[in-house]
């Protein structure tokens, strides 16, 4: 596929989406909004609609899988920062706890000792949260 006939296709996704309009995003603050919609309101649109709105709802992944993919993806790429909340997607979203200590298990192998190692504590502080 022709990348620049996917950067337009994907930005016509993206201001259709921006364009329709969602009452129940409009009424309650979502994160992104709260956490950077001040300063960057077209991304957090994006974030809400597009990534949250459009992708995660596709139906040939479920929302269980969706979040072992993303959470594989951000320990494999050391992207920690956005960890957390996708741990805690992932626990709400049916992944087990053992699930996930296995998936950073297998990662030291495929994606280094520091990613896993990296993990481990962010994924345990997870697990707590999610106990209280």
């Amino acid at each position: 596929m022709d990348r620049r006939f996917f950067v337009a296709g994907s930005a016509a996704l993206a201001v259709g989406a921006l364009t329709a309009g969602d009452d129940a995003m409009a009424t309650a603050p979502s994160n992104a909004r709260k956490n950077f919609g001040d300063i960057a309101p077209a991304l957090a649109d994006y974030t809400d609609k597009v990534l949250f709105g459009d992708l995660w709802e596709r139906p040939n992944l479920s929302p269980r899988d969706r979040s072992l993919v993303t959470v594989t993806a951000l320990i494999a790429l050391y992207r920690h920062n956005e960890l957390p909340f996708h741990l805690k997607r992932a626990l709400e979203n049916g992944v087990t706890k053992d699930e996930i200590v296995e998936t950073i298990t297998h990662l030291a192998f495929y994606g280094g000792w520091p990613v896993a190692n990296t993990a481990l504590p962010i994924a345990r502080k997870a697990f707590e949260e999610a106990a209280k």
